[in-house]
């Protein structure tokens, strides 16, 4: 095997082995990617690249609610959020609407946030704990504890 072979191999391993809470995060962002290249494709007018920059929005977001663990009462209204800005992502490609796409933007910012601030706090404070079961058929398991007001993240399945 050559050195950019090894080299690729190695940053493939690397990224499959990162956290899963850091891999949350990673799908956050490359959702807002996709939705700000969308949004520039549409305003250049160029209908096939946004098609397919809103077509990868919408594949991350059922991602996303793939990864949820349904036991847990917080993955419910998650979902329902994921499912209704896949249902605004489908009309922004259809409409080719960029004010769509701004206010999924702006859902998505505050889910990215408020993740970041649950994995801080949930590192910094005593009770919390953050720890990633075994991994069985491509599943880990994070066990999140930090509360953020009235809600608590406690459980989130990410499948891998």
């Amino acid at each position: 095997m050559n050195l950019n072979a090894q080299a690729y191999d190695q940053y493939k391993r690397s990224s499959v082995e990162t956290a899963p809470e850091k891999l949350i995060t990673m799908l956050y962002e490359g959702l807002l990617k996709n939705i700000k290249q969308a949004r520039k494709f549409i305003e250049d007018k160029d209908i096939n690249q946004a098609h397919r920059e809103i077509i990868n929005g919408q594949e991350i977001l059922v991602e996303l609610m793939a990864s949820l663990n349904m036991d847990y009462e917080i993955s419910k209204p998650m979902f329902l959020l994921y499912e209704y800005l896949h249902h605004q992502m489908v009309q922004a490609n259809v409409k080719k609407d960029a004010q769509i796409l701004n206010e999924v933007e702006n859902f998505v910012i505050e889910l990215r946030d408020t993740w970041q601030e649950a994995i801080i706090k949930s590192k910094s404070s005593p009770p919390a704990e953050i720890s990633t079961g075994n991994t069985t058929g491509g599943v880990s398991n994070a066990v999140v504890g930090a509360s953020a007001g009235n809600n608590t993240v406690s459980h989130i399945n990410i499948k891998g």
